[in-house]
């Protein structure tokens, strides 16, 4: 198991509040050693990792529970004629006996799983398509710094849990990447983690947890963690 480190500062990139997730993405796809021609996106949200391909595809199925999300997925450009756009959720078993019936020659999914609901569950149903993975799934230690100084549970599995899950079900390399995202101001940060959508849109904290943190955050930077799955 490797792990390794990065650092960004907001300010380069103020106003894109997908950064890590975009970071994610990259990640997943330089780790390629080939190009994939029928890919399966759990949690495909609007559109990164198919954004990011490069190459020719045959076909790509995009699944998302999130109506709104499916709409924004790009509908011009490169390979969109090959693009099917399934309204599913990977929490429901029945969407992977309707996936059985295609072939795919690499199972994605993009800062998604770590939202499941059981998620050993939901890597033996991932298991069942008998495809190769490329999976990242953001960890416990993601807001970690935050969520002690408020005196709060993490929101996620930590990655320990998270491997050993996953190991269960799969032959994979693991990758633990710890980014760290630098703010001009305590401020900048919440507004980040709202809009962002690394939360999963919950509320992380109530009005008292967040003007403590206001006034004690002793970090100009937020943290997380991802702990990438591949075979």
């Amino acid at each position: 198991m490797k792990v390794q480190n990065e650092f960004s500062k907001y300010a380069d990139q103020y106003g894109n509040y997908n950064i890590i997730q975009e970071k994610v993405v990259e990640k997943l796809i330089s780790d390629l050693e080939d190009s994939p021609s029928n890919v399966l996106d759990l949690g495909c949200g609007k559109g990164a990792l198919f954004s990011a391909i490069e190459w020719s595809l045959e076909h790509f199925v995009g699944v998302d529970f999130a109506p709104g999300m499916l709409e924004l997925h790009p509908k011009e450009g490169d390979n969109v004629e090959v693009v099917e756009c399934i309204y599913g959720d990977f929490n429901d078993e029945e969407l992977f006996h309707q996936l059985s019936f295609d072939h795919f020659d690499r199972i994605f999914s993009a800062s998604a799983l770590q939202w499941a609901t059981d998620l050993d569950k939901v890597f033996s149903n991932i298991a069942s398509l008998k495809r190769p993975l490329s999976l990242a799934i953001f960890s416990g230690s993601t807001f970690k710094s935050m969520f002690e100084t408020a005196g709060v549970e993490p929101l996620l599995r930590s990655s320990e849990e998270i491997i050993a899950i996953a190991k269960r079900h799969f032959n994979v390399e693991v990758e633990i990447v710890q980014y760290k995202l630098e703010f001009d101001s305590v401020r900048e940060m919440f507004r980040y983690i709202k809009r962002s959508g690394v939360s999963g849109n919950r509320n992380l904290l109530g009005f008292k947890e967040m003007k403590k943190l206001m006034n004690e955050y002793p970090l100009n930077y937020l943290e997380f963690e991802v702990v990438f799955l591949k075979n």
